[in-house]
């Protein structure tokens, strides 16, 4: 983690600052390919929701499943109505079921994802109704591990962002891109770092 620490210190003395004040850097990992469809479900699940809030309901998803094992075929089989009763709402109910056909069907190469260029896996996934932008790009860092990921559409990263950078209004994105861009390759670990920020103001 120490060639991390050396490229924001050389390249971004700001963030660096900020890293240095958050504490230890944790290694971005990536989860096994026979859990990225669970965690598909649980990035739909949890959008828009608080971390309790999310997790209460994630927990009662899994519950559903036999050992927690969630699979495609046990989704598609499982009621509608059995979906809701966990807490989750109508939509996000469907979106689950949307994703477990697009596994089944082949529609969505889910399996070749370790092989595909970021920007490939965020296309593939946003074809699926329920799966926006964000989730994509929550679930490349999250469960895939890669390093080299911003979401502009993060709300909490634009507010870090701006506070960190003394950004009165919001920035235009061709400015918030010069600045990110000299986080590369690493943005994951500068966007966990603007995350951790914003955790500790809240």
């Amino acid at each position: 983690m120490k060639h991390i620490l050396r490229h924001f210190q050389k390249n971004d003395s700001r963030l660096y600052e900020y890293m240095i004040k958050v504490g230890k850097l944790y290694e971005i990992k990536k989860d096994r390919p026979v859990n990225y469809f669970h965690r598909l479900c649980k990035e739909i699940i949890c959008q828009q929701l608080s971390d309790k809030a999310g997790d209460t309901i994630h927990g009662r998803f899994l519950k559903l499943f036999s050992r927690r094992l969630v699979r495609p075929l046990d989704v598609i089989n499982l009621p509608h109505e059995t979906l809701r009763g966990s807490g989750m709402s109508n939509a996000k109910a469907r979106y689950v079921k949307n994703l477990a056909e697009a596994i089944i069907n082949k529609t969505l190469p889910i399996t070749k994802f370790d092989k595909m260029a970021d920007e490939e896996i965020i296309i593939e996934l946003t074809k699926v109704k329920g799966i926006g932008r964000w989730t994509a790009e929550m679930f490349l860092i999250f469960v895939l591990g890669r390093e080299n990921v911003f979401s502009h559409g993060d709300l909490g990263l634009k507010k870090e962002l701006m506070k960190i950078y003394g950004f009165k209004k919001e920035p235009a994105r061709k400015r918030v891109e010069k600045i990110v861009g000299r986080w590369s390759p690493y943005k994951s670990y500068a966007s966990r770092v603007l995350w951790e920020c914003l955790k500790g103001a809240s």
